[in-house]
């Protein structure tokens, strides 16, 4: 080691006992921070719990010039500006968002402006707007953190389309060093998060993916009623508090209802709940007034829980990296925790048929179709034999209307949902999926259209 390289090292293991109270720090984190005040970009994909924020807080710290943080969510930003904020003796952090008041926001603003707070945290939907990037011009940040960088590839070809332009935003700015860091990255998004951020000959660091406190288990049933059982039954069982994820809004709130019908603290949370009833959910979760949230992917980015001892899925994700990621929110005190993947052979035909495309939008209206006008559940045979389809495909095409809440099945087959049927009008015409007649009931239409744009990686790996 160079004596420079040396003094680097001593000085930035001295400021994270002195500005944070951290003893030492672990493999990867130095190189990235060292790499950082070289002005050397860096992505850092690391474990859930690994230290990921130290990075970007101690490069800060020592860099000269402020630090611009981009964060996904509210709550990640709060928390991330008290976690700086309460720090023995570092710098101050203030984020600007539609949480927040606009008088708090004047005030983050000016007092980023004038150089007393060194982090400003902001979403990519703020760095959108032409007057935010103005501003940042009156003191360009010298550092570019872009935080759960995997956002760029998951959410930004979706429902976030701004994550896809912060790499113009970091051109615009001058381009700053950039750091980015997430804790989920197989080798394409890692390629698309450098491809995406402009990220200039970037320092790519990988550590440590093994959780050994982390108890991953798989569960293969045969039905649909034997899975919801044994997923209730093995939630009561496992100690708590826990997570439980599922894939509709529906199968949230019927999950919840279920388990507090057996006598525990369950809640359902996902984005149809108004946002001062997720706050609720999530502050109870966090206090350990709740023994377990039933949820959507909308749950649990940022969440700072260190006791969580079970994370159970009742649906297959839809990509690897993304059940890494929920699962990685077990057992962050480094006590044992169970996780566990509950699914059918239907539901990995769903997610290999969301990934070969959009579905053909006449087949899926004429299973609808069928399935409603029946006057009672079909076997799925004799549906596939009536539409001239085959087994398989008809399979898909149900579990689809089964993913948009129009269709369930049971022991005695498939049959569409008591709601979809009631709001059935068999001749009216208008805008359905893929502009067909309406066959599907309003407002699944655009369910059904985004689910058929999912194109997944399907944890499909380890099942076999």
């Amino acid at each position: 080691m160079t004596d420079v390289a040396d003094r680097v090292s001593q000085a930035v293991s001295q400021a994270a006992q002195r500005a944070f109270g951290w003893p030492g720090l672990r493999p990867g984190q130095l190189d990235a921070i060292e790499a950082l005040l070289n002005h050397t970009d860096v992505l850092a994909v690391m474990p859930t719990g690994y230290g990921k924020s130290a990075i970007y807080q101690l490069a800060g710290l020592l860099n000269d010039g402020p630090t611009l943080v981009v964060s996904p969510l509210i709550a990640l930003q709060n928390d991330q500006v008290a976690g700086l904020n309460d720090a023995p003796d570092a710098p101050d952090a203030v984020a600007v968002n539609s949480g927040n008041s606009d008088g708090e926001n004047d005030d983050a603003w000016q007092r980023y402006e004038a150089g007393d707070a060194e982090f400003l945290l902001l979403s990519p939907e703020q760095l959108a707007k032409p007057e935010v990037i103005q501003r940042l011009r009156s003191r360009r940040p010298t550092l570019f953190v872009v935080d759960e960088a995997h956002c760029v590839s998951s959410w930004g070809h979706d429902f976030r389309p701004d994550y896809l332009r912060l790499g113009e935003v970091i051109d615009q700015l001058g381009h700053p060093t950039v750091c980015a860091l997430t804790a989920t990255g197989s080798a394409p998004v890692r390629d698309e998060i450098v491809d995406r951020l402009h990220l200039r000959q970037p320092l790519v660091l990988t550590r440590g993916f093994d959780r050994p406190n982390l108890r991953l288990e798989v569960q293969r049933h045969s039905d649909d009623r034997e899975k919801r059982d044994a997923v209730i039954e093995q939630v009561l069982a496992l100690p708590k508090p826990g997570l439980l994820y599922v894939s509709t809004r529906r199968d949230s709130e019927r999950y919840a209802v279920a388990l507090s019908g057996r006598g525990l603290a369950a809640s359902a949370y996902h984005a149809g709940l108004r946002s001062s009833l997720r706050e609720q959910v999530h502050e109870a979760f966090l206090d350990d007034r709740l023994d377990v949230v039933v949820a959507t992917s909308a749950f649990g980015m940022g969440i700072d829980k260190r006791n969580v001892r079970f994370v159970v899925h009742a649906a297959i994700t839809e990509s690897l990296d993304a059940y890494y990621q929920e699962i990685g929110r077990a057992g962050r005190d480094a006590a044992p925790a169970t996780t566990t993947l509950h699914y059918r052979q239907e539901d990995l035909g769903l997610r290999s048929f969301f990934a070969s495309g959009a579905p053909d939008p006449a087949d899926l209206a004429r299973v609808f179709a069928t399935l409603a006008a029946s006057d009672a559940p079909m076997k799925l045979a004799d549906l596939a034999s009536r539409l001239d389809l085959g087994t398989r495909r008809t399979s898909n095409l149900v579990n689809l209307l089964q993913e948009a809440d129009v269709a369930d099945s049971g022991r005695r087959g498939v049959r569409a949902t008591a709601r979809a049927a009631t709001r059935r009008r068999p001749r009216a015409r208008g805008r359905g999926v893929a502009g067909t007649d309406r066959a599907v009931p309003p407002g699944h239409d655009a369910q059904l259209r985004r689910d058929s744009r999912m194109s997944p990686t399907v944890p499909a790996r380890i099942l076999r």
